[in-house]
């Protein structure tokens, strides 16, 4: 067993190259604190990986906030610097300091923002990462007049002391009010969320909250403890701001609503933790989702919380990831991301059993032969390592391995490892999945592997489709499972638009017809006949050429007769060869 190393702040700068998102070194220190064999799926090891992940995470996330709020107040310091030129020019009896004073002092500062960039990029936090973050940065800078709105009677006198008071602190006076003054803080914040309508304010209110939980996750309980003595719950104003039609609002208190169900100590209410699955699963689908970002890392911390992902997958979550994923416009940044979530539910056994029916494999092996980003490689390696690991019969890992093996994940193994990765942890992965798969194929039977392939919707000219002997033998076979080969075999012709996977399943249905004497009927009862007839006008000339023949075989009974028939009719067919006499 490899040992864990410790971990720094410091060390969060360097991993990460979004602050967004988990950094990649946790998932690497994840792996070191992986054992072999049995142990591996133990479930306290498992959560105290991935809470140590959520550590991690939370540390980078306040590095590159903190850099955030630095950059602000940089900001309104630019915005004073151009006024004290405004006043030198404009009034030239008020000298403030010479012009020579004035450039070396504005080189100066500038000097000291270059180096202060240049000392972000080394660490690794980089400003604004993400579009929530730099709409959050804007939002920082455009302070609001809290006296306007006790003026105008819209909040109440001792909400504007705490609110003007706590806004103007500095950091440690904060901390200071949080202490001493916690349920007054969750009453004023509670209060303008609701009492404040304009958007721009609103933003404001939710970005200050956001930073102040950002802070210290334990501040979770200061909104969770007045909830409950006000005998109302703490998710219902926030659960009402994701109705709102500004976007930031929307995905600032999903950011917020993600927080309080992670660091709470009580978990999210059913009814409402569903409310929110759904919500996050279909922010995820929605089109042209410019906040896509922020909803999968809300999602990445919720699927961390073991209780947190059945719900998930309740609301067809898994298969919503799949969906996204499968899209032609996704960067490898939500590709990760969402794999992640993937990875995180790959822990749970019950819902790593039921991964190869999600089409995950097939996804994840498409994506791995074609990224070059090496933390997408690595997060896709550790969810196929948790298939293979994680259900408890032996054979459902055969099954996910040999849908492994049907993908061609073989195949990228090989080319990963010619890659020579300098990271341990990566070539451990690596090893692992070759020997499973390499088992796997020795122990592979012909109608296996045509199972396996049938499962993945992947048809393609292998050798079992034209091997008379394997029809001979295995035709009566799909037959078991209530004719789930065959049922899979007829969806294909319903869903595919891909030629190549109709030529073969409507070449199959002809052979299962052609070797099994109920065929025909079975056939027909599942609705493949009609199927197969409608390709016989289809674009494809091969396509029409295989739903010809496999029409042919459900028509005719007489086997040795249609053989003698094709070849009594294959001469005239030909102009070039002569009949001779008999």
């Amino acid at each position: 067993m490899r040992r864990a190393s410790s971990y720094s702040v410091a060390d969060s700068k360097n991993d990460s190259e979004n602050s967004e998102i988990p950094s990649d070194s946790t998932l690497k220190r994840y792996r070191r604190l992986r054992v072999s064999g049995k142990q591996s799926s133990d479930h306290s090891r498992d959560q105290e990986a991935i809470e140590e992940h959520e550590r991690d995470d939370t540390a980078a996330e306040m590095v590159t906030d903190f850099s955030s709020q630095k950059s602000a107040r940089q900001d309104k310091g630019n915005t004073k610097k151009t006024a004290l030129f405004s006043r030198r020019f404009s009034e030239p009896g008020k000298v403030v300091m010479s012009t020579g004073q004035l450039f070396r002092r504005s080189q100066s500062q500038v000097d000291q923002t270059m180096l202060n960039k240049q000392m972000l990029q080394k660490e690794g936090a980089q400003v604004a990462t993400s579009l929530l973050q730099q709409r959050a940065n804007d939002v920082r800078a455009n302070r609001v007049n809290w006296q306007s709105y006790v003026q105008g009677q819209m909040i109440s006198q001792e909400d504007y002391n705490f609110i003007y008071q706590f806004d103007n602190a500095n950091s440690e006076t904060k901390s200071a009010m949080l202490k001493e003054a916690g349920p007054q803080f969750a009453r004023t914040f509670f209060n303008l969320m609701s009492q404040i309508a304009k958007d721009q304010t609103l933003q404001y209110i939710l970005t200050m909250l956001d930073d102040v939980l950002q802070e210290d996750k334990s501040r979770v309980e200061i909104l969770k403890e007045y909830a409950k003595q006000m005998k109302e719950s703490v998710w219902t104003p926030f659960i009402h701001l994701l109705n709102r039609n500004d976007r930031f609002i929307v995905n600032q208190t999903s950011r917020i609503i993600a927080k309080i169900a992670c660091w709470s100590k009580e978990l999210m209410g059913l009814d409402d933790l569903r409310f929110y699955m759904d919500w996050l699963k279909n922010q995820l689908r929605l089109p042209g989702n410019e906040y896509i970002q922020t909803a999968a890392r809300c999602l990445q911390m919720m699927l961390r919380i073991e209780k947190y992902r059945q719900v998930f997958v309740d609301v067809d979550g898994i298969a919503t990831i799949v969906s996204v994923l499968l899209g032609s416009k996704v960067g490898f940044q939500i590709q990760y991301q969402l794999i992640f979530c993937l990875w995180c539910l790959s822990f749970s056994t019950h819902i790593a059993e039921r991964m190869s029916k999600d089409k995950i494999i097939p996804v994840l092996s498409d994506i791995l032969s074609e990224c070059v980003k090496e933390k997408v490689s690595r997060i896709i390696l550790a969810t196929f390592r948790n298939i293979l690991e994680k259900p408890e019969e032996r054979d459902l890992i055969h099954e996910h391995a040999v849908a492994m093996v049907q993908c061609k994940v073989l195949k990228q193994l090989e080319l990963l490892e010619a890659r020579k990765f300098d990271d341990p942890d990566i070539v451990d992965d690596l090893e692992f999945l070759n020997e499973k798969l390499q088992e796997s194929v020795q122990d592979l039977s012909s109608f296996d592997e045509y199972t396996s392939e049938v499962k993945s919707g992947r048809l393609e000219w292998s050798p079992v489709h034209k091997n008379e002997k394997f029809w001979r033998e295995n035709a009566i076979r799909l037959n078991e499972n209530n004719y789930s080969l065959l049922k899979m075999l007829v969806r294909l012709l319903e869903s595919s638009k891909d030629p190549l996977i109709l030529s073969v399943a409507a070449h199959d249905l002809g052979e299962y017809v052609r070797h099994y004497p109920r065929g025909k009927v079975v056939i027909e009862q599942l609705g493949g006949k009609q199927m197969v007839m409608q390709y016989l006008s289809h674009e494809d000339p091969n396509v029409r050429f295989e739903a010809l023949i496999a029409v042919q075989k459900l028509m005719v009974h007489n086997w040795e007769y249609l053989g003698r028939q094709l070849q009594s009719d294959q001469p005239k067919d030909n102009p070039g060869l002569v009949q001779t006499a008999a």
